[in-house]
């Protein structure tokens, strides 16, 4: 098939997901200005997710017997229930100490099965951001807008308004995704990692935006995938600020900083993830910001 030129770039053709978005440089864009003369912004993601005992755990620390998992999986449902019963705690309290109000990216069951999290979250002020409504991939449910709907609706019914934000269970997306989701009240996703500001995607009927969520900058790649020691969380998001900080000085960029409660919330990581936020802290011209405010910010920007 022949490739469409940017004007003929219509819902209609939306095949890939190139052809969600033109291709524009970051040295070819409107100036950005931050609020208070702020330099960057930072975004941080709490992942909170609800494992079911039953089944195959998402993620394993320990390697089932001859390959085969095993049911019930108790040391592996147990290796993630530990960050929801103490890791969250553990990082709320740090959140608390450096003045840091996270976007909290959660499934909606959560609600009924760590009902204390949401409460505090709630109590601190914290983003409420639709992460499905079970942990599971969006290539595999027979109804992506129930399950859609059942998540916008659960957090609505809790908090009071409609999450504005989306992150999809391992960033995963149908191409009927994004266009379900504006139509059920999303206004941004978390699910493209490709920039280091936000970006307009084209979807069928109203508007849609990518904010810069991290891929490498998070402890699951860090940590889960990549195996690196805890230390490794500190020195590689530390890097990766200083030379966006050091770009923003004619660019404003955006860093994201994903977490999970079982990764980043265990005792041998603590201090670097505190590193991390001590760090970002030292520089007075940069923000904190959750999802929608750096949404509101940006859509006022372009405006």
């Amino acid at each position: 098939m022949r490739a469409l030129k940017e004007k003929e770039r219509t819902p209609e053709f939306m095949e890939t997901p190139r052809d969600r978005l033109p291709y524009q440089p970051i040295t070819n864009r409107p100036k950005l200005t931050l609020p208070n003369n702020a330099r960057m912004a930072v975004w941080v993601i709490m992942n909170v997710e609800h494992w079911s005992s039953e089944k195959a755990q998402p993620r394993t620390i320990l390697s089932p017997p001859m390959g085969q998992p095993l049911l019930p999986d108790v040391p592996n449902w147990s290796w993630h229930e530990y960050g929801n019963r103490v890791g969250f705690w553990r990082l709320r309290d740090m959140f608390k100490d450096f003045n840091v109000v996270p976007t909290l990216a959660m499934n909606g069951v959560i609600i009924e099965s760590y009902r204390p999290i949401v409460d505090a979250a709630l109590e601190d002020g914290w983003e409420f951001m639709g992460h499905g409504y079970v942990q599971g991939p969006m290539h595999k449910l027979d109804n992506q807008r129930e399950h859609i709907r059942s998540t916008v609706e659960a957090i609505e019914d809790f908090t009071g308004k409609k999450p504005r934000g989306w992150e999809s269970p391992g960033l995963t997306e149908t191409m009927e995704t994004l266009d379900i989701l504006a139509e059920e009240g999303i206004e941004y996703v978390a699910d493209w990692p490709l920039d280091d500001q936000p970006v307009k995607l084209s979807i069928n009927n109203g508007e849609m935006y990518s904010l810069p969520y991290p891929v490498e900058t998070n402890d699951i790649t860090i940590m889960a995938l990549h195996h690196h020691s805890s230390n490794e969380f500190s020195r590689r998001c530390i890097d990766h600020f200083d030379r966006l900080y050091e770009e923003s000085c004619d660019i404003t960029r955006i860093m994201g900083i994903s977490m999970h409660t079982y990764i980043s919330g265990v005792p041998h990581r603590s201090k670097y993830v505190e590193e991390v936020f001590n760090h970002i802290r030292s520089k007075s011209d940069v923000l904190v910001m959750t999802g929608e405010q750096i949404l509101d910010w940006y859509k006022q920007q372009v405006e």
